[in-house]
């Protein structure tokens, strides 16, 4: 049995997108508009008469902006899934990773030429796909299945790396702020997010995190207490330099369609600390890092899979979990809590930390 089409409202101020998108979406499987809003205000009152599945919102508007509807949805209690309509401007893109930070699902970029047919067919295909992707987290989540654990010594791994697509800026606000002061061990992260985006995202991570957050920088040395985030549309690696280990940013192909990918970072990790990382795949669309991670099992290291019932979009986690790969499944308010675990510590005082919910 088909299921039931997905109900869309569309939030812009801009007579001539919300025409394009109207346009689109009515190409769109599974997808029907029930509604279109110029202003945020008005956003939010159709969406509060009409109860939709899913919402795309400009991030630019006057008076109430992208990310003043997505608090006021909050406040109101209105849960739907909110696709960002983004423009790589100045002010758009970190505007963008704000949104994304306080629980939009996910963004298209915002057409340059408006009436390009093969701008019109690239939004298509994106909007396809994350609609699709909205439509399965809809499923049922299953249970935390019953893994096995490796239990290796205590205190021997070198490097945590997180991998993360689709909702990983909102898992990130909740896990970097619990990793403690007294972290012994370097932090890389892979978030699949455009190049202009990722310096936003590393800015506002680092403004609530408890140690250093930093955008990768080519030849940035890699030092315990710290988190190093990939910079957008390049390969994070790193490379054993005698006792130093050094960030390297690399051009090469796309893998799984993915740059940075998860797998090119485990599988450089892998050598450059011989086996000793953790590593922790959470919510995202796709299987980047399920090569990484069976390397990494094959060498002794430790793996740990965000649960399906926390997940944005149960895909990364899932193809680690049922490859057998985690050693570990935890929803995402434990994650955090279990890296530390395994490293002996105890993370910083629960009463502390969690989802951050401050402004900008």
């Amino acid at each position: 049995m088909d299921p039931a089409p997905l109900r869309i409202a569309i939030i812009d101020d801009s007579a001539l997108y919300r025409q394009m998108l109207l346009n689109v979406l009515a190409r769109v499987p599974c997808a029907e508009v029930v509604g279109a809003a110029a202003t945020g205000r008005e956003g939010v009152e159709l969406v509060v008469r009409t109860r939709p599945d899913v919402v795309t919102l400009d991030v630019q508007m006057p008076g109430m902006d992208g990310i003043e509807v997505l608090r006021e949805f909050r406040q109101r209690g209105l849960d739907v899934a909110t696709i960002m309509v983004s423009s790589l401007t100045a002010a758009g893109a970190p505007a963008t990773v704000a949104a994304l930070m306080e629980g939009a699902f996910d963004y298209v970029l915002k057409p340059a030429g408006s009436f390009a047919h093969e701008n019109r067919e690239e939004l298509l295909v994106e909007l396809t796909a994350k609609i699709a992707a909205i439509q399965a987290a809809r499923i049922t989540p299953t249970p935390i299945p019953t893994v096995g654990h490796r239990s290796p010594p205590r205190g021997r791994y070198a490097a945590i790396a997180i991998g993360t697509s689709t909702g990983g800026p909102q898992a990130l606000r909740c896990i970097v702020p619990q990793l403690p002061t007294d972290l012994p061990l370097p932090v890389f992260v892979v978030q699949h997010i455009p190049a202009e985006f990722s310096g936003s995202l590393a800015a506002r991570l680092a403004a609530i995190a408890r140690i250093p957050v930093v955008e990768v920088t080519d030849g940035m040395p890699a030092i315990a207490g710290r988190v190093y985030l990939a910079a957008g549309g390049r390969h994070l690696t790193v490379r054993r330099s005698g006792e130093a280990v050094v960030c390297r940013l690399e051009d090469g192909p796309p893998r799984r369609g993915c740059r940075p990918s998860f797998d090119q970072l485990l599988e450089s990790l892998i050598e450059a600390y011989d086996g000793r990382v953790i590593a922790a795949v959470l919510t995202g669309m796709g299987r980047d890092g399920l090569e990484g991670c069976r390397q990494l099992a094959a060498r002794g290291g430790l793996i740990v899979a965000e649960a399906a019932s926390s997940c944005v979009v149960y895909g990364m986690p899932k193809a680690v979990i049922d490859a057998g790969l985690a050693d570990e499944v935890a929803v995402l308010p434990e994650v955090a809590a279990r890296l530390t675990a395994n490293l002996g510590l105890k993370p910083p005082d629960a009463a502390t930390t969690g989802r951050f919910t401050g402004g900008d």
